[in-house]
Parts: structure tokens; sequence; C-alpha cells
């Protein structure tokens, strides 16, 4: 299933999508008009407090009324919002190798470019990236994001005005479902609700900052609608595996990145399995794989300018698209 947040007349709803991605059909007005129980389809939180019972409930709604016409609404006449508007936790991994040694130094070079260091720049161009800090193969490498500035696709994404370098990072992410503490990996697919697209989007000048002082990051990543998800949750039935999945990016209709989410040095259900040690996973919280090679302008040197559309797209997801635009 691909589960949305939608509002119309003024109200946040959820929906199951449908009609080849043309068409939410809403849950709780189904569940109103056919008398049951219209508590679990309050909104995407209480889908997945509700358990997998809820989700068989979703989907012998739709079975049974999706001829019916009034139930269901065309995506050009609602909104959509991002589909957990509210996660109860945000953490963010480093999984893409490629993606940290390039961001390093893509920071190292935009440092020397400021500075007009001609000869910095062509040093760190020609020097090899070198080898991976052992800690990233060791253990799963996160930080906590704020889980209230979430923004959902078609969102214009403002950009903060302490930073000269806004920046999109293309990533898959998760989305959790169950309490619990000490998942083994072997059982953490059964902890996953399902998938969506990140934006991770970033003001770099102030993140590289940040990070000297060992400890990050703060206003580099946590501005209002900085976290972009979208433009709905797919459940695993129809991922199948995760890892090995087209990934792209556009701005403004050209290709800025074109690969795959292979590769990861840890799986969703590994990075689940030591978040989980002796700390209770809550039902509706955010895994962000990282962003993956390539995936940023950090990595190729090229930044997003005023009112750049930005359009990430994921295989058997979908896209999220949107555009920033600098504040006065």
């Amino acid at each position: 299933m691909k589960l949305a947040t939608f509002a119309r007349d003024g109200a946040q709803r959820i929906g199951l999508v449908h009609a080849s991605d043309t068409a939410v059909f809403d849950l709780a007005l189904a569940a109103q008009r056919n008398g049951s129980e219209v508590g679990p389809f309050r909104s995407m939180l209480d889908l997945i407090d509700g358990g997998d019972r809820a989700l068989d409930d979703a989907r012998a709604l739709f079975d049974s009324h999706r001829d019916e016409r009034s139930f269901s609404h065309s995506l050009s006449d609602v909104e959509l919002l991002a589909p957990l508007p509210v996660p109860r936790q945000m953490r963010d991994a480093m999984s893409f190798p490629l993606h940290i040694l390039q961001g390093v130094r893509g920071s190292a070079l935009q440092l020397a470019r400021e500075s007009g260091d001609a000869r910095e720049v062509a040093r760190l161009q020609a020097e090899p990236l070198g080898e991976l800090p052992a800690v990233y193969r060791e253990r799963p490498i996160y930080y906590i994001t704020n889980r209230f500035s979430v923004a959902g696709p078609g969102a214009v994404v403002q950009w903060p005005r302490y930073s000269r370098l806004m920046d999109y990072e293309l990533e898959l992410g998760c989305i959790t479902k169950g309490r619990a503490s000490n998942i083994s990996a072997g059982n953490a697919r059964d902890h996953i609700f399902g998938f969506t697209i990140y934006n991770d989007f970033s003001a770099r000048d102030a993140q590289r900052v940040e990070m000297q002082g060992r400890l990050g990051p703060a206003k580099g990543k946590s501005f209002d609608g900085g976290n972009v998800l979208g433009p709905w949750i797919v459940t695993p039935d129809e991922i199948g595996t995760p890892y090995g999945l087209r990934m792209s990016v556009r701005v403004n209709g050209e290709l800025r990145c074109d690969t795959t989410s292979d590769g990861m040095l840890h799986s969703f259900e590994e990075i689940i399995a030591y978040v989980s040690r002796d700390e209770t996973l809550m039902p509706g919280e955010f895994i962000g794989s990282g962003t993956v090679g390539n995936g940023c302008g950090l990595e190729t040197g090229r930044f997003l300018e005023d009112g750049d559309a930005v359009e990430l797209e994921i295989e058997k997801i979908g896209k999220l698209a949107n555009v920033v635009r600098r504040r006065d």
C-alpha cells in the first residue's frame, strides 16, 4: 500500500493512494460511512499505533469500497502533506561510504574556494579519497534531528537567513512500527512500517562551522521545513528488498545524480537493532539511510540557488519535488 497524509477542506486526513498514483482513498470517511471504527484512521501515527490489524482493516475497506467515487479524491484536488507530519523521533544515519568520503573532501574544497586558495583546491581534487574510518563499519553512525521541522511534497523550503550554501540530500527513509527494545537484526524487519523519500536540506556553511566543535549538526540541519518527507509511505510488501532501488536527483530538470540504494554499510534492520540496544524503539520513528554517494551538492560542488526546483525519485516509491526560496 501507498499511504498518504493530505489536507482537504481545511482538515488533515490519511488515505490509500491508488489509480496509478492519481487518487487517494479517504480511510476515515470510508470507515465512518461503513460503520467501522474510525480511530486508527485519524492520523498516520494512529494507523501505525494500530499495528497490523489497522493495516488489514485499511486494506479491507479499500477492497470493499474502492469503486465508490465519493470515498476517493483526485490528488490534484488535495494538498499532499508529509506522510508522517510529526514523527515520534527522527534519526539520520551515515550509511553510504562514497558520500562519507566525498563529503569530507567537499567541505574542505569549499573552504579552499572561499579562501581563494587555488593551489589547495587543485591538491584536494587530485588527492585520492583515502580509507573509510573504521568506526563507520563497526557500528551505525547517526544523529537526531528536529522532528517538528518536517515538510512535505510541493512545499517551498525557506532558505535560512544565516546561510549562503543551501544543499539537497537524496536519502531513503524507513518508518518504524511496534514498541520494543533489544530487537535483533533478524527480527527488525517486523518493526518496519514502510519506506519513504527523504530530502535532508542542509545549510552547509553553518554545518561546517558547527562540526568543528565535534558536536552537531545543529543549525546546519534544523530549520523550519528542512526535513522533507514524501510523497507517501510505501509498505514493505510493495518494496521487497530496499537495497538496490534506483535513486535520482534532478535540479530544474537537470539530472544531478543517478544511482541505487545498494551498498549501505548497515541495513535498516541492523540500524534498528543498534538503536534499540537498551533503548525503546517507538512506533512512528523515522530513520534515514544517510545520503547516497553523489546525492548532494557538497560532493559535486554544485549547490542550490534561489528558486531552484529539486526533484528526488526512488524506484517503487515515487517523486518528491520542492522549491527552495531565500528569505528576505
